[in-house]
């Protein structure tokens, strides 16, 4: 499939170089358990309670958001740079591949599915058709830049599903570097980010009323907290809106990451991994997130067990993305930052003029 254009001859164990260095399923639990992690992952844990207190103090700022700059700061101020590239780097790169994953199935305790469905089939297609277009044509352009490594495919996933939490569910199907994970998720996070601040600005101009903007909001911004953000500038009705249509994007991340799976065990088929095993179809935490959306359908949970779960898919969410933003050497995305921002533009085009015409067509 073009999503996956890679040389197919480049050995899996490269692919994952950056992610483990372990031969087997022991050496993987002995290196996770490792003494050597703890200093990063409390690293990470501080970097959370840090982008926290900046989203106390400046609401307008998601937490995640937030833990993603930090990140990205502490690992260029003198004072800490030794730090991040040293003792804490293997606890900060396990925070940004395990605390993600765990992070994402609790995610799907805040899909109310019931919830989605009533915004009817008209809204389903449209939201499917924005998420198709955005992905392919992120894709493709990505492709046609040439950038490097699995930017194309990390950055398209970004913008069409829910930013960071969407690049790190498919990096962990597709094995990418931590440093094409860590630039993906920065510069999707720049430019949801400056969505907040340009989006309510065009509402006049483009006609919409507060709760077709709440919809174009939900269907074109990246990340929960953006949505969040930029919606309730329209009053309570548009942040309604834009929050259903939003969960709808984030139910399309288990198809998504499904089918990337599929195709990367197509093109690999016979490959095993270092522990012997072929790459699984469905990664287990795509279906700890599929079982956590329908647990949460069932209305068992009570009101103040699902706060709690957001509290924790929050926090581990923000140390996991901290964790990410100091893998983020400016130097090296610099390099690739024009074609990174020509990029980013593209899509952010593409994802606000396609759910643009899917509103006014289903309003």
């Amino acid at each position: 499939m073009a999503l996956l254009n890679r040389p197919t001859h480049r050995p899996l164990w490269d692919r994952l170089r950056h992610v483990s260095r372990e031969t087997g399923p022991a050496a993987r639990v002995s290196r996770e358990t490792s003494p050597s992690s703890w200093p990063g992952l409390a690293f990470a844990a501080l970097g959370a309670f840090l982008a926290w207190c900046v989203h106390l103090v400046v609401p307008a700022v998601p937490m995640l958001t937030a833990s993603v700059v930090l990140g990205i700061f502490v690992a260029h101020l003198p004072a800490t740079r030794s730090v991040v590239r040293g003792p804490a780097r293997p606890g900060l790169s396990l925070a940004g591949r395990r605390l993600m994953r765990i992070g994402i199935v609790l995610l799907g305790l805040g899909l109310g599915l019931d919830q989605v469905l009533r915004l009817g089939w008209s809204t389903v297609v449209m939201v499917s058709g924005v998420v198709a277009a955005t992905f392919f044509g992120t894709l493709w352009l990505g492709r046609r830049l040439g950038l490097p490594g699995d930017q194309p495919l990390l950055i398209a996933t970004g913008y069409s599903i829910c930013g960071a939490s969407a690049i790190g569910a498919v990096s962990e199907v597709s094995g990418s570097d931590e440093e094409d994970m860590a630039s993906s998720v920065a510069l999707v996070t720049l430019c949801g980010t400056l969505a907040i601040a340009v989006l309510p600005l065009l509402q006049g101009p483009l006609g919409l009323s507060d709760l077709e903007f709440g919809r174009w909001v939900g269907a074109s911004v990246h990340d929960v907290g953006q949505v969040v953000a930029t919606a309730q500038t329209a009053g309570p009705g548009a942040l309604g809106e834009a929050v259903l249509v939003k969960l709808m994007r984030v139910a399309l991340l288990a198809p998504l990451v499904a089918a990337v799976a599929f195709s990367l065990r197509a093109r690999r088929r016979g490959v095993r991994t270092a522990s012997g095993r072929r790459p699984a179809p469905v990664p287990l935490f795509v279906a700890g997130f599929l079982l956590s959306a329908a647990l949460r359908a069932t209305g068992v949970l009570p009101e103040v067990a699902l706060d709690w779960a957001h509290t924790a898919q929050e926090a581990l969410l923000a140390a996991a993305l901290f964790g990410l933003g100091t893998a983020v050497h400016l130097p090296t995305l610099a390099r690739t930052g024009g074609r990174a921002a020509v990029l980013g533009l593209g899509a952010w085009v593409v994802v606000a003029g396609v759910s643009y015409g899917g509103v006014l067509l289903t309003s």
